[in-house]
C-alpha cells in the first residue's frame, strides 16, 4: 500500500457516525485521527447507544474526552441536530464506523430512528458519498441480504472486509479499518476501493 499523502484530505468535511459495535471502537478511533491528520474536518455523530451506554470497552465520558481531542466540533447525538445535515448540505462525505447490523438493516429499509440514521439520510438526499465499515456477528446470516441492498445502492460505499472468525463466529463481517482513508478518498471520486472482499488475515 503507497504512503498516505497528509494532504490529501485537506478541507473535507467528514461526517463521523459512530454506532453501537463497542469492541471495534479502539480500532476506529485511530483511524479517525489519521483523517484528521490528512486535513479532514470531523463532525461526530454519536447513535443514541454509543450516547448512552458505558460498556466493558469503555465508558462513555471517557469516549466524548477522545473525541474531543480529535475535533473541535461538538457531537451530534439526537435527530433534531442531525436532520440540517441535508438542507445545509454540511458534509462532503460520512462515514459510518463502526456500522453495526442493526444501523445496516435499518438503512437497508429505509427506518430512520436515531442520529446516525438521520445523518445518512440527510447525506444521501445531497447525493453525497457514505462510507461503511461494518462490524456486525450476523452480516452473513440475517443481515447478509440487507448488505447486498447497500453494495448495490448509489452513493453507499464500503470499507473492504472480511471473516474475523470463520471457526467461531461464521456470519460475523469486520471492516478493515486501515482501509478507512483510502476508502473515503475512492469514494470521493465515485469509485468503490477493491477488492471488496478480503481473504483471510
Amino acid at each position: 500500500m503507497q504512503p498516505a499523502s497528509t494532504t490529501r484530505l485537506r478541507g473535507v468535511k467528514i461526517g463521523v457516525v459512530f454506532t453501537g459495535s463497542h469492541c471495534t471502537m479502539g480500532e476506529v478511533l485511530p483511524q479517525i485521527e489519521n483523517l484528521k491528520s490528512e486535513g479532514a474536518e470531523i463532525y461526530p455523530i454519536f447513535s443514541y447507544t454509543v450516547e448512552e451506554t458505558d460498556n466493558r470497552f469503555y465508558a462513555v465520558d471517557d469516549l466524548k474526552k477522545r473525541i474531543a481531542t480529535i475535533t473541535d466540533k461538538p457531537i451530534i447525538s439526537s435527530i433534531v441536530e442531525a436532520e440540517p445535515i441535508g438542507p445545509q448540505k454540511i458534509l462532503d462525505v460520512v462515514v459510518v464506523a463502526p456500522a453495526t447490523g442493526n444501523t445496516i438493516a435499518k438503512l437497508a429499509n429505509g427506518i430512520v430512528d436515531t442520529p446516525a440514521l438521520m445523518a445518512i439520510k440527510a447525506q444521501l438526499r445531497n447525493l453525497r458519498p457514505i462510507v461503511i465499515a461494518v462490524s456486525s456477528n450476523d452480516a452473513l446470516g440475517l443481515n447478509a441480504r440487507n448488505i447486498g441492498m447497500l453494495l448495490n445502492m448509489k452513493n453507499i460505499f464500503f470499507v473492504p472486509f472480511r471473516q474475523d472468525n470463520p471457526v467461531e463466529k461464521a456470519n460475523s463481517l469486520v471492516a478493515d479499518m486501515d482501509q478507512l482513508a483510502d476508502t473515503v478518498v475512492s469514494a470521493l471520486q465515485g469509485k468503490q476501493k477493491q477488492p471488496v472482499l478480503l481473504g483471510p488475515l
